[in-house]
């Protein structure tokens, strides 16, 4: 088993905000599923079939059978939020974005098993990456979008968006890297925007950064703080 400390060592990180609440214990684990649901959102997306639900023109949103979109909101996102120990392919992931984690937390302020956490959230440990048309990896660990000023590459995938309605699968244009690297490095510059300023500094309160990346905009799941809390304590567990 890797020893997150080992890993993760950094100077000592800044001072937590005051009045900001620990995050939660627990989160959701991912049905094994996800996968084919995956498949069958972007199948949807593709053909334009309907099966229980209306595409909609030029892949904007998908509406998907009873069944298929029941699952897809159980499951939230790539959200691994369960108490069992990392396996072996979780632990290489791991030890591959560490290096990177810390360059970026020492940047951010923030704990680098926070931001490994958040790429775990994101990608599914990796095992689920985004991927274009054409089958290749975008190294989009961050699930960051591609908006109307992002210049570099990019491609659609399905994923799931939270409104005052509750949660809706849907298509968006995300970012495109040529390496993990280049996501890291991007996620910081992302970070350091007035936009998300609430995030940084926040040393080793997962609680404050999750807080930080909601009151920006990052992310749309009301559990999004509670799901990223859980993939910290597995990580900082002995």
């Amino acid at each position: 088993m890797l020893r997150p400390e080992a890993l993760f060592a950094t100077p000592a990180a800044p001072a937590r905000p005051a009045g900001v609440a620990a995050a939660a214990d627990a989160g959701a684990a991912l049905p094994a599923s996800f996968r084919s649901l995956q498949a069958e959102i972007e199948r949807y997306v593709q053909d334009g079939a309907q099966a229980g639900g209306d595409a909609v023109a030029g892949g904007a949103a998908t509406t998907l059978g009873v069944e298929a979109r029941a699952l897809l909101l159980r499951s939230d996102s790539a959200a691994d939020g369960d108490a069992a120990p990392l396996d072996a392919e979780r632990e290489r992931f791991v030890a591959e974005v560490a290096p990177l984690a810390r360059e970026a937390g020492a940047r951010l302020g923030v704990a680098p098993e926070i931001l490994t956490a958040q790429a775990a959230l994101e990608s599914g440990w990796g095992r689920r990456p985004l991927r274009g048309a054409d089958g290749a990896d975008s190294h989009n660990l961050f699930g960051i979008k591609a908006g109307g000023s992002w210049n570099g590459a990019r491609l659609s995938a399905a994923t799931t968006e939270y409104d005052a309605d509750g949660a809706h699968a849907t298509v968006e244009s995300f970012r495109r890297y040529d390496s993990s690297a280049d996501s890291f490095r991007d996620l910081t510059r992302l970070l350091q925007t007035p936009r998300y300023r609430a995030a940084l500094g926040t040393g080793d309160d997962v609680a404050a950064y999750a807080a930080g990346l909601v009151q920006g905009g990052y992310a749309t799941d009301p559990r999004y703080a509670d799901k990223l809390g859980a993939v910290v304590q597995r990580l900082r567990a002995p």
